[in-house]
């Protein structure tokens, strides 16, 4: 059983989101706020954060961002439907997903139970457990990544991107293909795979301008290229 955390100022968007969860079988808390949020992931600890973007005083995006600096607990975000920036940069700052307002909870159940499969180890056991790859080191068991002996600090989405591609070398993927796969998505806003590609080049590339790892094929997607 996960214990979720639902963080929403609005009393009914919350009820329906929680009532929903805890029908799927999870443990669900609640805060109305984002300093309400902060405090039940220190106090109480949580699996996966479900956060609505625009609240009163710490909104979802700096809460997200504060989450992130010492913390790689999953977020999901609840965004209004035109507010593509604010999906942009909450995917920049760290988020793992996002739901746009108004939603179906049953697929925000999809999505949450998508990432806490992936999170919580339930990766393809075909693929070995550590994959070396010149100086990067993805050890998917302990969801760890290393590179030239350091640790990178990836959110829980930017790894299972990167051990997607590290497993499958030499292949071309289409945006579709990754959202599908990595995502779990049979549909959904592409931007979400350029954004996190960006974002993982940023961390495991020496010049994410001139990548050499992972690679942009053009009028298809991306290819990962092995260094060994």
């Amino acid at each position: 059983m996960a214990k979720v955390l639902v963080v929403d100022d609005d009393a009914t968007v919350r009820e329906v989101v929680v009532d929903y969860l805890r029908n799927a079988g999870h443990d669900v808390h609640e805060a109305v706020d984002g300093a309400g949020a902060l405090d039940a992931v220190r106090t109480v600890g949580t699996d996966l954060v479900v956060l609505d973007v625009m609240m009163p005083g710490i909104d979802g995006l700096e809460v997200c961002r504060r989450l992130r600096r010492h913390s790689d607990v999953p977020v999901v975000l609840l965004t209004a439907l035109g507010a593509e920036q604010d999906r942009v940069v909450g995917l920049e700052i760290g988020a793992d997903d996002y739901v746009t307002k108004p939603f179906s909870p049953r697929e925000l159940v999809l999505r949450v139970d998508s990432i806490l499969r992936r999170t919580s180890g339930g990766a393809d056991p075909d693929v070995p457990s550590v994959l070396v790859d010149g100086d990067l080191v993805v050890d998917r068991g302990r969801r760890l990544v290393t590179l030239a002996g350091r640790e990178a600090a990836l959110t829980g989405r930017e790894f299972d991107l990167l051990a997607f591609f590290a497993a499958h070398p030499g292949i071309a993927f289409s945006r579709d293909d990754l959202l599908q796969q990595v995502w779990g998505w049979s549909f959904g806003d592409q931007s979400t795979v350029t954004v996190h590609v960006r974002r993982l080049r940023e961390k495991v590339e020496a010049d994410p301008t001139t990548p050499t790892r992972l690679l942009t094929v053009w009028g298809v997607g991306y290819r990962w290229e092995p260094q060994s």
